[in-house]
């Protein structure tokens, strides 16, 4: 937990339930909102102005709105139930409005608010009847031309009547159904005097040079404006400080990681490295040779390497750091690769030996005189093993050291640790990096690897303490992958032909994937939006073998497997002892079966374009082309769906579907999902703000440069909140 030096740092970082009670806090905390900073940052979507209103075209039946609109009429209805129904209008379409009455007179009361002709804010969630929408007992408040408000709930509603009188715009917030914009209008108006009375964030010399408005006035304008411009200077200034922030943290790490000393691993001529390269039996690509190139640089350095390598799928990450982990292994010292599941790390040790021949078979007796040892650790050893595999760590027998998790925790010493590779690194938080970085007498140097390519604008946010290099171009022997969208919505008997496509390719003595979304009908995997109707390995399987697949080999992988069990099949598959492997995406990463050539995707527009990407790369990763086929039945409504399987079908480059996803997706998942609890970013979007993040990259140097910035208090507040925000959340999620 951090401690707070400045008094409106402390303040901003306080936990929201001291502020406002646990009830409320509950409230809030199901918008994300968990600290006092949290609120006072959490900026209304749009602003009122005289007579405007909503435009109802845009809503959609399920979802929390709250619309301003005019009462086109008001009529009190007898029935089981007395009620109120009045049609609202946005000046074209309409919504009904239905209000239940438990005693007449709450029927009177509402029909004496709902006045025909009257404006009203009225937030609830859309619903459908008689084939028109409607808002069933939403909660309301009504503004006259005069700027009165009335309605239920009078005590709860008077911010907005305040902030009708006092300005001319007045702000609506994102909201719930049990947490209305005025309930949210009136905590932001308690808790902003407190704010402003306790300063800037910044040091005033910071806030000249960068150009924004001081905090206290920018809240001001923010949440009581009186045009459209002052509000959005207010917004600018919330932005900054999200980019700055985060920029001046990862300024101050890369000061901090050229100011800390690594053990140099220079290459050595002659050594294991040049020995594994003679034996290669493939070119390396342009690519590899030159990040080798860049990586063997800074290992030579007494500062240590912080580098991320991003590459396509199969453009050879594994072979470039495979070459780094042997230089340093000639050195003397030793590496370690970390990957986040045992699947990922067996599939490492089995492409690391094999790559190594007897070069990794260690100094036994007939071995070859520069082989180094590769030792497995996960946390599912047995006793016995794990012990050994210790030993041999501890020892320096083992040059190079392949693992999970367990790596991380205290038994594991080694005897001279150069090199960290991270695989699949935005499954690791930094905390987690840092604890294997620590188990060096040195700080070692380290190579994060990903599979996933990260646009530039994600990078820069995300790894703004890295270095960045990038693998685009795939080794010569790779075969291309077709892609083709099957609709089964419109074109259900094309479903028939995808199994044939898989006989077929079986025939010819190659593999085939079929991934499903779900495990069983209630249970989704990965990071597929759990929904009904999708397709579940434990249910398609049997249908699959008594049908249209039936006397082919067919196994099952998934996450709720015992980890043996899993790893048999895919094991099985991997020795072509099962024809067709039905699973989820636990075989996205790790899986790397050459034979394979067709892969089905069932309900295919549940995924992102990321993942689909990343699943369709687990085929041609030989000789033989891929087919990918992509099933779904996107409806009306689904068009990000749509948009998403089509980016696949026309591209196979991961780079530019990257980019394309980040569009797609805009502010929903690009940072992920908290796992220590820091405060997310709330403004900042990586696309849209790319420009902000750079200038403020630009700036933080700047001032981590000027002597005023040496011990000064609100800057370490500032990096102190951006790195609770890195160690939880700045992860990419695909």
């Amino acid at each position: 937990m951090a401690t707070w030096r400045t008094p409106i740092h402390r303040e901003l970082n306080r936990r929201l339930r001291d502020a406002v009670g646990e009830k409320t806090a509950v409230q809030f905390a199901k918008l994300g909102l968990n600290t006092v900073g949290d609120v006072i940052r959490h900026t209304p979507r749009r602003y009122l102005a005289g007579t405007q209103m909503s435009d109802f075209a845009s809503l959609q039946v399920g979802e929390e709105v709250a619309v301003v609109a005019k009462v086109q009429s008001t009529h009190i209805r007898q029935g089981a139930r007395q009620r109120v129904e009045s049609l609202i209008t946005d000046g074209s379409g309409y919504l009904t409005v239905t209000l239940f009455a438990p005693k007449p007179f709450h029927a009177t009361w509402w029909s004496s608010l709902l006045e025909p002709g009257s404006r009203g804010i009225f937030v609830g969630k859309v619903g459908v009847f008689n084939n028109s929408l409607q808002l069933t007992h939403p909660d309301f408040v009504m503004i006259d031309g005069k700027g009165r408000v009335t309605g239920k709930k009078e005590q709860e509603k008077r911010s907005m009547q305040r902030a009708v009188q006092r300005s001319t715009l007045v702000g609506l917030y994102p909201a719930t159904g049990k947490l209305p914009t005025w309930i949210i209008a009136e905590t932001i108006q308690m808790l902003l005097p407190a704010i402003r009375s306790l300063g800037d964030t910044l040091p005033p010399w910071v806030v000249d040079r960068s150009g924004v408005l001081p905090l206290p006035q920018a809240l001001t304008e923010v949440h009581e404006p009186v045009d459209v411009h002052q509000a959005e200077r207010g917004r600018d200034r919330l932005l900054f400080d999200e980019a700055f922030g985060m920029q001046l943290a990862m300024a101050h790490r890369r000061r901090t990681f050229a100011l800390q000393e690594a053990t140099p691993r220079p290459r050595v001529v002659g050594g294991l490295l040049d020995e594994f390269d003679a034996r290669l039996p493939f070119e390396l690509t342009d690519g590899q040779v030159a990040v080798g190139e860049t990586v063997f640089e800074e290992l030579a350095r007494p500062q240590p390497m912080h580098r991320l390598l991003q590459g396509e799928v199969g453009s050879g990450k594994t072979i470039v750091a495979l070459r780094a982990m042997l230089t340093v292994v000639d050195s003397g010292g030793q590496a370690v690769l970390l990957a986040p599941t045992e699947v990922l790390a067996k599939q490492h040790l089995a492409t690391i030996t094999s790559l190594l021949g007897d070069l990794g078979e260690g100094q036994r007796l007939g071995a070859h005189d520069k082989a180094t040892a590769v030792t497995l650790l996960t946390g599912s050893l047995p006793a016995a093993a794990k012990r050994e595999a210790l030993n041999q760590i501890m020892s320096g027998d083992a040059g190079i050291v392949v693992g999970t998790h367990a790596l991380l925790s205290d038994p594991v010493e080694f005897f001279d640790l150069g090199l960290v590779v991270i695989d699949e690194q935005h499954r690791f938080g930094v905390e987690q990096r840092a604890a294997l970085a620590e188990k060096a007498e040195r700080k070692p140097h380290t190579l994060v690897m990903t599979a996933t390519p990260i646009p530039r604008s994600v990078a820069m946010t995300v790894f703004g303490d890295l270095e960045v290099s990038e693998l685009r171009e795939r080794p010569a022997k790779r075969a291309a992958v077709k892609t083709v969208f099957v609709d089964t919505r419109n074109n259900p008997h094309w479903v028939e032909r995808a199994w044939q496509r898989i006989r077929e390719e079986v025939t010819k003595g190659r593999q085939a994937f079929i991934v499903c979304p779900a495990i069983s009908p209630k249970q989704t995997e990965g990071d597929v939006d759990p929904a009904t109707d999708m397709t579940a390995v434990t249910e398609l399987m049997p249908l699959l073998a008594a049908g249209p697949l039936a006397g082919l080999r067919l196994g099952m992988a998934h996450g709720k497997q015992q980890v043996a069990e899993r790893d048999a099949a895919m094991s099985d598959f991997a020795a072509g002892n099962i024809d067709v492997l039905v699973a989820t995406t636990v075989i996205e990463v790790g899986v790397d079966v050459a034979n394979a050539s067709v892969m089905v995707i069932m309900d295919a527009d549940r995924f992102g374009i990321t993942q689909l990407h990343q699943l369709r790369g687990r085929i041609g990763r030989g000789e033989h082309e891929g087919l990918c086929l992509l099933l779904a039945a996107p409806g009306e409504g689904q068009e990000d769906a749509q948009l998403r399987i089509r980016a696949l079908v026309q591209s196979d480059d991961g780079f530019e579907l990257a980019e394309r996803d980040l569009e797609l997706r805009k502010e929903g998942d690009v940072l992920g999902a908290a796992q220590s609890g820091g405060s997310s970013l709330k403004l900042l979007r990586v696309l849209e703000d790319a420009d902000l993040i750079r200038a403020t990259k630009i700036l933080a140097d700047e001032v981590l440069s000027d002597p005023r910035a040496a011990g000064d208090a609100l800057l370490e507040d500032l990096m102190a909140q951006a790195e609770l925000v890195a160690a939880g959340e700045w992860l990419v999620k695909n």
